[in-house]
């Protein structure tokens, strides 16, 4: 919902330290594993209940994630950083609410939810980018991407404000994940009906 809004802000900064980080010699597929090895560092942490540590762990992780995609454009964008990059997204995505649930048993069954609500959510995401790949369809609503960002209630923005959310009011993770949970689905019924408006035919 927010990605669009904030890219015209955090691009111009994001592009400055994507093109030192290439004059440096570091790639955009180092700067995505880099981004992942961290939020797992992050989903770790929770598991030890160090939410704060966790949290500032997430915000680095979503920083280098920015930062690949400035990096690729500054030297060479190709299909395969894209697949990394999204495969990456999405063990992270996974990685936070499981660990909440690793930490607190009790919050299993929520942390469960999410993941399933984050999986759903994913498939949606990524048949709406294929099926738009088919058609010729392109938008850089989410700026240069490796291919269509459909847009929806939860993206990625949303989720890390969540997430955070999460690490500051740990006791009350679970009511937080179910309500994300309800957006996510939220997500996948606009998204769903968006595909019925464009691809018709």
């Amino acid at each position: 919902m927010f990605d669009a809004k904030i890219r015209p802000l955090i691009d111009p900064p994001l592009n400055a330290v994507g093109r030192g980080l290439a004059r440096v010699g570091l790639s955009a597929n180092a700067v995505t594993i880099l981004g992942l090895l961290t939020g797992l560092i992050a989903a770790y942490l929770i598991t030890l209940n160090q939410f704060g540590w966790a949290l500032l762990f997430i915000a680095l992780s979503r920083i280098l994630d920015g930062l690949d995609g400035a990096v690729a454009r500054a030297t060479q964008k190709t299909a395969f950083g894209g697949y990394l990059d999204i495969v990456c997204d999405f063990i992270f995505y996974a990685s936070i609410p499981l660990a909440f649930g690793i930490a607190v048993p009790a919050n299993l069954t929520s942390a469960l939810i999410l993941v399933a609500a984050f999986t759903i959510t994913g498939i949606s995401f990524l048949a709406f980018a294929v099926t738009a790949a088919e058609k010729g369809i392109a938008t850089a609503a989410h700026g240069e991407k490796s291919f269509f960002y459909s847009t929806g209630i939860a993206e990625g923005t949303e989720t890390i404000i969540f997430f955070l959310v999460m690490c500051m009011w740990p006791d009350h993770f679970s009511t937080i994940a179910y309500i994300f949970a309800g957006l996510c689905g939220l997500t996948v019924v606009q998204r769903t009906f968006l595909a019925a408006r464009i691809f018709r035919t």
